[in-house]
């Protein structure tokens, strides 16, 4: 069978039913969509061990007990977003080592952020 150029971009053949053209979309929008998501959690995730889990681990505080990272934790004391946490990071209050910049990238401190708000429910 010979392809011209342009079928190499046809995933759905010409005469598909519209059902299979969405769920051919569909499987591959999830699998595009799934790649940089996967890859944000194991950062968030490499950057948590890294820079959390000696004080957090488990989601816990060796530190200060009632300061969890659990959601409900974390809402107690204003904690409701990601950039709630980063803020938290890069402030933090006592008994904390706060995490700069240089330390800690804007781009690795979201991805932390967003996989505890995601672990730790």
């Amino acid at each position: 069978m010979k392809f011209k150029r342009t079928d190499l971009f046809k995933v759905v053949p010409d005469g598909a039913s519209t059902v299979a053209t969405a769920a051919v979309t569909a499987v591959i929008g999830l699998l595009l969509w799934q790649t940089p998501l996967q890859a944000a959690d194991k950062t968030g995730e490499a950057g948590f061990k890294k820079h959390c889990a000696a004080c957090h681990a488990g989601g816990g505080n060796i530190i200060k007990a009632d300061k969890t990272l659990s959601r409900k934790d974390r809402e107690k004391h204003g904690i409701k977003t990601a950039k709630d946490i980063v803020k938290t990071m890069r402030k933090p209050g006592e008994g904390m080592t706060a995490f700069d910049k240089k330390t800690v990238s804007d781009k690795e401190a979201t991805a932390i952020a967003d996989y505890i708000i995601r672990t730790f429910k």
